[in-house]
């Protein structure tokens, strides 16, 4: 693309409505700002190029101007001396120069009116490239700000949580304690009637082992006694 080709882009462009349609409006504004300080860098060189132009210009024109004096000055001359032909000829020469002159002029009128477009172009192209560093700067802002009220609601959500585990302990702490009171209460309290007979059915079951046990132990005895008779 053209360096006006682009400058027409830029200075044409929305840069409100290209930022609301963008998904990345910060990426966005990036690569507008490099593009349009690419294109004032472009335009500033075309800008200095038909500057030397004009200088360029300007010295010719005073040469020519200073070649039709010096024709009109030797054609003087010649007349004084009774020359008419060497002053009909310098004369000649004059009308040629002045010729020369006027295209000249007409060139360093173009190049006067080249530079004024040039410089209305850099003044609109810096006017768009304010207004997106200040598009820029105001993304930022929002982006920081954006950033900082995240930050506190996780730091929020962070203490609230904080605060439930608290909460949390604590009820296990009194749970622990209401536990710990009711068998400091049962330390030292009579047993129960279902205490006593459970225990009762643990002496059965250790009397009716003990009735086995001897059993199996007579057994061997009995044995022997029936082979001695």
């Amino acid at each position: 693309m053209g360096i006006f080709s682009r400058f027409s882009d830029i200075i044409n462009s929305n840069l409100t409505a290209l930022l609301d349609r963008a998904e990345d409006p910060a990426k966005m504004v990036r690569m507008m700002i490099q593009e349009m300080e690419e294109t004032l860098v472009e335009v500033r060189t075309s800008s200095a190029r038909v500057l030397a132009d004009r200088k360029e210009q300007e010295r010719r024109l005073q040469r020519l101007q200073h070649d039709a004096l010096d024709w009109e000055s030797k054609a003087r001359l010649a007349l004084s001396k009774g020359r008419d032909d060497l002053a009909r000829a310098a004369l000649a020469e004059k009308q040629a120069v002045e010729e020369t002159l006027q295209l000249a002029e007409r060139e360093l009128k173009v190049i006067e009116e080249q530079l004024t477009v040039l410089h209305e172009e850099i003044s609109q192209l810096q006017q768009k490239l304010d207004d997106a560093k200040a598009k820029q700067q105001s993304l930022l802002a929002r982006e920081k700000t954006s950033r900082a009220r995240m930050d506190i609601r996780r730091s929020s959500n962070r203490d609230k949580l904080e605060e439930a585990f608290q909460k949390f302990d604590a009820y296990e702490r009194k749970m622990d304690n209401l536990e710990a009171q009711v068998e400091a209460q049962n330390l030292g309290r009579s047993r129960t009637l279902h205490d006593e007979f459970n225990e009762l059915a643990r002496d059965d079951k250790v009397e009716s082992e003990l009735e086995a046990l001897k059993a199996s132990m007579t057994k061997p005895d009995q044995t022997k006694q029936r082979s001695e008779s």
